[in-house]
């Protein structure tokens, strides 16, 4: 595990009850975000693979909701703190430590991924490789659902995330990094910002290309 990684896992494990507390009204304050989640539970239905990966779960509130609208959610994390308290608050369904970079999935097992906000804290440097790996897991055809801080501007934006160092991006950069992972990105969602930073709320949507 890199060294920036294990400080992200220390400090979420820091903070676990007071961010489920933040998320514990489900989304209803956030229609625009909870549109884009019932769009990707619809798409990931369409393709006949049921089975979904919340990497980088938190404390599972989007499992719960994802295995709600219909679909076999399944939760990953690299905090066993926010592992444990998933599997407490959401007893029926499964979580898992893991890193994204290296998840415990076999090859093209999954319909679709939902990356909620959990590839902020990845070294732009190291985010192509992390991008193919969420590709390998899918089925040809399969939905993945990434949410980020959305910037201007072709570069990344470093910022000082409340719990780790984290990066703004662009939508049209991000959506170039899908592209070069193995993804066809189709849609997109950028809405008003919720932070003093000014940054959007943005959410990607792009199938896994079939193998040439």
């Amino acid at each position: 595990m890199r060294e920036d990684q294990e400080r992200t896992r220390t400090a979420y494990d820091g903070v676990v009850e007071l961010y489920a507390s933040l998320f514990a009204d489900g989304l209803e304050d956030r229609p625009l975000t909870r549109s884009v989640l019932d769009a990707f539970a619809e798409l990931v239905r369409a393709t006949g693979r049921f089975e979904v990966a919340d990497v980088g779960c938190g404390p599972g509130h989007l499992t719960d909701l994802l295995h709600r609208r219909g679909v076999d959610a399944f939760g990953l994390d690299l905090s066993p703190g926010m592992v444990a308290h998933a599997r407490r608050a959401h007893p029926a369904l499964r979580f898992e430590e893991a890193r994204m970079e290296a998840l415990p999935v076999a090859d093209g097992a999954l319909g679709g991924v939902l990356s909620h906000y959990s590839t902020i804290h990845t070294p732009p440097g190291e985010l192509p490789a992390l991008l193919a790996e969420l590709a390998r897991v899918l089925t040809p055809g399969g939905i993945l659902l990434v949410s980020f801080f959305g910037a201007e501007g072709p570069d990344p934006v470093p910022f000082d995330h409340k719990v780790a160092p984290a990066y703004a991006w662009s939508a049209d950069r991000f959506a170039d990094l899908l592209t070069g992972a193995g993804f066809d990105p189709f849609a997109r969602l950028l809405h008003d910002p919720r932070t003093e930073r000014g940054f959007l709320d943005a959410h990607l949507l792009a199938r896994r290309d079939a193998p040439a």
